[in-house]
């Protein structure tokens, strides 16, 4: 399904080709910042499925018990959608502060998701 854009010489002619030859500012830190979050929501699942842990957060927690690990994606990427929403807001006056947000939430995501891992290793699931 191709919808016509704008047709004519250096237009692009469908909507792919002009999502393709555009880009985002910041798209490296914001697919950083979706990976380690996806990785944070797999930890999770892991720690909470099969390590005997609980979620501290009251916030997740209430995601988690009401709608298993569905409501704790739904509520993690909820919150990298609203990060990264804000990031582009920002990228367009000010393309450094919003690097640095989304490069501190990578670290801090990232920062979960090896303390998890560590929880991990510290305590094997029992399957």
């Amino acid at each position: 399904m191709s919808q016509s854009i704008h047709e004519g010489e250096g237009n692009p002619r469908t909507v792919w080709e002009f999502v393709s030859r555009h880009s985002l500012p910041l798209e490296r830190e914001h697919s950083t910042y979706i990976v380690v979050s996806a990785l944070d929501v797999f930890m999770t699942y892991i720690l909470l499925s099969y390590g005997g842990f609980e979620e501290s957060n009251p916030l997740a927690d209430y995601f988690f018990a009401g709608w298993n690990i569905a409501g704790m994606a739904f509520y993690k990427f909820g919150a990298v959608a609203l990060v990264s929403v804000f990031a582009q807001i920002i990228a367009n006056r000010r393309l450094e502060t919003a690097r640095a947000l989304l490069n501190f939430a990578s670290i801090v995501t990232a920062s979960v998701v090896i303390y998890s891992f560590w929880l991990l290793l510290n305590n094997p699931p029992q399957f």
